[in-house]
């Protein structure tokens, strides 16, 4: 009786370290953004009303978007393509870094609301910060260079730190975070990436083989996607 209570009083002292941190790194990142933009940035002005508005319509797309999932052959199932970064990332470079920052978080907020989690929080702690290490980059370069190549390179640029850091993110902290979290062995993690490719024998590997290349593919596909649309959608929402 006493194991089992003190099991259990272990699990929410984790859950509730792993919601604190998380709170830690909204905050963070949000200040990050905020100095970004109000040190070097300059986004056009807009109503606070009018802001919230958009962000909040384009934080309910993005939690929508993320009910259709597409599983890879390169990875395990709890890495499932999205397009839900396409929203966020108008957003981004419609009203600003800040601007994505909030809608990215309010993102997570309703997709928990609406899904729940199946990840122990870790998949939606990651969603977050890997999201915004897509579009702080991203919209901070176009902001410097408000052009058709601006957004381009931004894009590139945000593409190439998701990658970086979403595979170090996943194999310092994630993926054995997710371990503890879920009461998984990090073998049976490891080898539900060996089931797909019997080259992932360790963390190392998984990140290599699998969170990599998916990195790179939602960057490429988020970024094209968002290219084409994002010119027709700024203008709906310059419209009076």
């Amino acid at each position: 009786m006493l194991e089992n209570l003190s099991k259990l009083w272990g699990a929410v002292q984790d859950n509730v370290m792993f919601l604190l941190m998380s709170l830690a790194v909204f905050v963070g990142v949000f200040a990050l953004a905020l100095a970004l933009e109000k040190l070097w940035l300059k986004p056009e002005k807009q109503s606070p009303a009018r802001r919230a508005a958009y962000v909040g319509i384009f934080a309910a797309i993005a939690a929508l978007l993320m009910y259709i999932e597409f599983p890879l052959p390169f990875a395990p199932g709890f890495y499932e393509l999205d397009f839900s970064e396409i929203p966020v990332l108008i957003c981004s470079f419609s009203l600003g870094p800040v601007s994505g920052v909030v809608c990215e978080f309010i993102k997570e907020l309703l997709k928990l609301f609406l899904k729940g989690t199946s990840t122990a929080f870790v998949g939606d702690l990651a969603n977050f910060v890997v999201g915004c290490s897509f579009i702080l980059p991203a919209s901070v370069v176009y902001f410097a260079q408000k052009t058709k190549i601006g957004a381009i390179v931004g894009m590139g640029v945000g593409t190439a730190v998701m990658t970086i850091f979403g595979s170090l993110f996943n194999a310092v902290y994630l993926i054995p975070a997710f371990s503890v979290l879920f009461d998984k062995p990090l073998e049976v993690i490891i080898g539900m990436g060996t089931d797909i490719n019997p080259a992932i024998v360790s963390v190392n590997t998984l990140v290599l083989f699998a969170v990599v290349p998916f990195n790179l593919l939602k960057g490429v596909v988020v970024s094209v996607i968002t290219f084409f649309l994002y010119k027709h959608i700024e203008r709906l929402l310059r419209m009076k």
